[in-house]
C-alpha cells in the first residue's frame, strides 16, 4: 500500500475550542487503541497507508482525520467499529467554526434572501468555481485550507435537499456570470449548474444587468435568513460593521435594500433566458 503524506486530514483551528477538544479526544482514543494492540507508530502507519508524521499529528490532536483514516485504523486495530464510529463526531468539526455556524442557521431557515456583488454565491458554486476563487486569495490559502473550504461549501448544499425546502432567492451580478474564473470549461459547468438549480420550485435566481443606471446593491452584499418562529438574522457590510443582526430596525434596512435590488434586476424568467444565452456564448468561443 502506498503511503499518503498529506491527504488524510486538516489542521485544527486553535480558536475553535470545541473542535480542538473533539479532535484531541479522537486522537487520544486512536493512540490508546494502537498501544493496546502493541503496534508502534511506524508499523501502524505502514499498515494503514499513511506517513508517520501524520499519525503523530492525528494522535496528538493536531490534525483532523478524514473518514478513510478512521475506517483503516478500525480495521487494522481490530476495533470492531468503535473507531469508525467516531466519524460522526469528527464530521461535526471538520469544517471551520464560522462555516459550521452559518450552515446551522441555513439548515433551520425557512426563507433565505441572498445577494453577493463580488462572486456567485457560495451555495450556488460548483467545486471547480469554488476552487478557482479560493486559489486566487491573497495571502494564499494552504492546499489543506483550499480543500477544507471546498468541502465545506459542498456540504452546505444540503439546504437544497430539505423537504419541504426553504424559499431561496438569489440576485447575481451579470459580470460574475461572464468572467471565466477557472477557465471556460469551469464557467460552462457553473452556468449549467445555475440553470439546473433555478429549476427547483423553491429557488429563484435573478440577474442584475451591468447596464442598470440605478443599483441599490452598491454598498455590498446582503444575507437575510428567516426562521419558522418568526425570527430572522441578517448581515451586510454597511449594517453593524458586517456583524449578524436580528434587531427589527436593522432587518428592515436589509429587507428594504434587498427588495429594491430584486425589483431592479431581471425577473426569474428573464434571468433564465439570460443565463442560457451566456451558456450558448461560452460554447461558441
Amino acid at each position: 500500500m502506498s503511503v499518503q503524506a498529506e491527504e488524510p486530514g486538516w489542521e485544527v483551528d486553535p480558536d475553535d475550542e470545541w473542535g480542538v477538544a473533539v479532535i484531541a479526544t479522537v486522537g487520544r482514543q486512536l493512540k490508546l487503541r494502537r498501544e493496546a494492540v502493541g503496534m508502534r507508530v511506524p508499523e501502524f502507519g505502514k499498515a494503514i497507508g499513511y506517513g508517520e508524521d501524520l499519525v503523530y499529528k492525528v494522535e496528538g490532536g493536531k490534525r483532523i482525520p478524514q473518514p478513510e483514516y478512521l475506517d483503516r485504523a478500525d480495521e487494522v486495530l481490530r476495533a470492531e467499529g468503535l473507531l469508525a464510529a467516531m466519524k460522526e463526531d469528527v464530521a461535526k468539526v471538520r469544517y471551520p467554526k464560522k462555516v459550521r455556524a452559518l450552515a446551522k442557521m441555513e439548515a433551520k431557515a425557512v426563507e433565505l434572501q441572498l445577494y453577493d456583488p463580488l462572486s456567485i454565491h457560495g451555495l450556488l458554486q460548483t467545486p471547480e468555481y469554488a476552487r478557482a476563487l479560493l486559489m486566487m486569495r491573497r495571502p494564499a490559502y494552504s492546499a489543506d485550507e483550499v480543500e477544507r473550504y471546498i468541502a465545506a461549501r459542498v456540504a452546505r448544499k444540503s439546504v437544497f435537499e430539505r423537504d419541504p425546502g426553504p424559499e431561496i432567492s438569489f440576485v447575481l451580478e451579470e459580470w460574475t456570470l461572464r468572467r471565466p474564473l477557472g477557465g471556460r470549461a469551469a464557467l460552462r459547468s457553473q452556468l449549467e449548474h445555475l440553470l439546473e438549480t433555478g429549476q427547483q420550485r423553491n429557488v429563484e435566481l435573478q440577474v442584475m444587468p451591468m447596464d442598470r443606471e440605478e443599483h441599490a446593491g452598491v454598498d455590498g452584499g446582503i444575507e437575510v435568513l428567516k426562521f419558522a418562529d418568526g425570527s430572522a438574522v441578517g448581515r451586510s457590510p454597511v449594517v453593524a460593521n458586517g456583524r449578524p443582526v436580528s434587531e427589527p430596525r436593522h432587518l428592515r434596512i436589509l429587507e428594504l435594500r434587498y427588495g429594491i435590488i430584486r425589483a431592479q434586476a431581471l425577473t426569474p424568467r428573464e434571468s433564465t433566458a439570460f443565463i442560457e444565452q451566456l451558456l450558448g456564448d461560452t460554447c461558441t468561443t
